[in-house]
């Protein structure tokens, strides 16, 4: 992708980004509209185009994939140009994927009112108490954290087929009973809100642009927002962080936005899914050395909707190879003397290092380090009731030792 030259646009921006909504151009400022009287170049959806008049410039299709016309308008460079987007290019829209490429002085940019805020007049529902989603491209899986009976979403849908995608989905999860809302071509004169529940949906005749209003009901499981959620939202094969351990070494690994993790070892990868949870511009890197089990924490992610999740199979510290160290790393395997030399060395930093041990071996070589390095060690230790004959006593888990140090 070409980069941005350095420098000024002394004769003021080239490009000017116009979001454009159903009502085509008598939803336009006099600025948006000035702007398109002045370009030489329109570039946009079918759609988009279709919404408005002849005008002088030159018209282009946007291609697929939408790279290449991104590619395209570079090539105008200079040039005066209008890009369209659907309503606020800069939510859920095009507009950053194209100005991340400019200097700020390149272009300008008139929105219109988004399809949130449209469906939220259209329902009367706060928007500041909505949860907004773009699943355009997205898996409907990403709604998992949000399944609260209660609580209310606006979703952006691909197409009308997607809302008959989210209704089935809805009944697996025991969300069946849910009030979807679906707006069609909203702020237009093809403007049309139906009602439906998740189970009874059966509109066949769905039109794009399509944006559905969520109200949430049912008796599907809700996933818990704290950390140490219950083993049994994994599937694993016993190789899995247990909760109250979980719970610690999240707590130590202290998640915050726009970090990165690496979890070495992941297993079912519940540390990293965890991480990710926590906030939604958090990032995490899964290494596991056994394909079934890397397998295995690809879906686990993608069904508790965190699909962002990169998995990478290999052995550490091999793997580790020419990589710089993120913001945290979890050792839940794998734990050795050259994994932690590796990992020292790498460039980067300061990075927050947790490593779990249960083994005499890995425990002696935990509380080396630690008094080498510093840091917090803990044992710690659980148990719990279980039956014995026809009473009850304590059954005891595998001490676990914990050592968390910044490098």
């Amino acid at each position: 992708m070409p980069e941005a030259p350095e420098g000024h646009w002394p004769d003021g921006p080239w490009l000017t980004i116009v979001g454009i909504g159903e009502d085509g151009l008598d939803g336009l400022s006099s600025a948006a509209r000035d702007a398109l009287e002045d370009a030489a170049l329109i570039m946009g959806a079918p759609r988009h185009l279709a919404l408005l008049p002849a005008f002088k410039a030159e018209t282009l299709i946007w291609p697929v994939p939408f790279e290449e016309g991104v590619r395209a308008l570079l090539a105008r460079r200079g040039k005066p140009t209008v890009m369209l987007a659907s309503g606020d290019p800069f939510w859920f829209g095009a507009g950053a994927s194209v100005t991340r490429h400019l200097e700020r002085q390149e272009w300008t940019a008139h929105p219109a009112p988004s399809t949130f805020a449209l469906a939220a007049a259209r329902l009367g529902w706060p928007l500041q108490d909505m949860e907004c989603h773009g699943l355009h491209a997205a898996p409907l899986t990403r709604l998992r954290p949000s399944l609260v009976p209660g609580r209310r979403a606006i979703l952006l849908l691909r197409d009308g087929p997607a809302v008959g995608e989210l209704a089935a989905w809805l009944k697996e999860q025991g969300f069946g009973t849910s009030t979807i809302h679906v707006l069609e071509a909203l702020d237009g004169p093809r403007e049309r809100i139906r009602q439906s529940t998740a189970e009874t949906l059966d509109f066949a005749d769905i039109a794009h642009p399509v944006a559905v209003g969520l109200s949430m009901t049912g008796e599907g499981r809700t996933l818990p927002r704290s950390s140490g959620i219950p083993d049994d939202w994994f599937d694993h094969d016993g190789q899995i962080t247990k909760r109250p351990a979980r719970a610690l070494t999240l707590s130590a690994l202290a998640p915050r936005p726009s970090e990165t993790l690496w979890d070495i070892g992941a297993g079912s990868g519940s540390i990293a899914i965890e991480w990710l949870l926590a906030h939604p511009s958090t990032d995490a890197v899964a290494f596991e050395a056994d394909p079934e089990r890397a397998a295995r924490t690809r879906a686990n992610a993608f069904a508790l909707g965190v699909d962002r999740l990169a998995v990478i199979e290999g052995r550490a510290p091999d793997i580790l190879g020419g990589r710089s160290r993120p913001d945290a790393v979890f050792i839940g395997g794998g734990l050795s003397q050259a994994l932690l030399e590796t990992l020292f060395a790498l460039p980067g930093g300061p990075t927050r290092l947790v490593a779990n041990a249960v083994t005499l071996e890995s425990e002696t070589l935990l509380a080396q380090w630690h008094a080498a390095k510093g840091g917090e060690l803990l044992r710690i230790e659980l148990s719990q009731a279980a039956p014995l004959g026809t009473r009850r006593g304590w059954r005891s888990a595998y001490p676990l030792v914990q050592w968390s140090v910044t490098l």
